[in-house]
């Protein structure tokens, strides 16, 4: 009986070589799509983080029997910008401005009380609306403002990834991609 003697059974330097060629091509060439899914994904996940909040306060709302608002938080000099985040609170008094006396019993008599509170969104997303600092909703589910409104979801300049967010008189969101301009 003649044995055969066994060969190496790895690869050789040139063979690795090439492989590592060919799957660095392909990783440069999915890296650049694999960034505008996350871009898109993340979008969507804000607006709907926004869509959830105003459902939220339009169902506080019918339940309740009172006005809920949310009102967008950052400095006084951020008109219609909405990025620094937003609160949902009942808005006993229905001037669309949390108040709250301070101490440590929430939601007393004659203050309003806080629902839910959003925090800013990441550094280069935008959410502007054109005309309002606050929406709310009436007992009935309506819009306090009688007014539609859309709101601009977007990260830099880019308008074919952004999202619209369009608030209807009676109350209703609709998210659909694409605007019109971006900040």
């Amino acid at each position: 009986m003649h044995i055969q003697p066994e060969y190496n059974k790895g690869f050789t330097l040139l063979e690795l070589m090439v492989t590592v060629a060919i799957a660095g091509i392909l990783v440069g060439i999915a890296i650049p799509s694999f960034t505008s899914i996350i871009i898109s994904t993340r979008l969507t996940t804000y607006a709907n983080q926004l869509v959830t909040s105003l459902n939220l306060a339009r169902s506080e709302a019918i339940k309740r029997g009172i006005q809920v608002t949310v009102k967008r938080k950052g400095p006084s000099g951020s008109l219609y910008q909405w990025e620094y985040g937003w609160d949902v609170f009942v808005d006993r008094d229905g001037n669309n401005t949390f108040t709250d006396n301070g101490n440590s019993t929430l939601c007393e008599t004659g203050e309003d009380c806080l629902l839910k509170t959003y925090d800013a969104l990441p550094a280069g997303y935008t959410l502007r609306t054109a005309a309002q600092n606050f929406t709310g909703y009436l007992p009935s589910g309506l819009s306090s403002r009688g007014l539609p409104d859309t709101f601009r979801l977007c990260n830099g300049a880019d308008t074919s990834t952004s999202r619209s967010i369009a608030l209807t008189t009676a109350g209703r969101a609709r998210v659909s991609t694409g605007t019109a301009s971006c900040p």
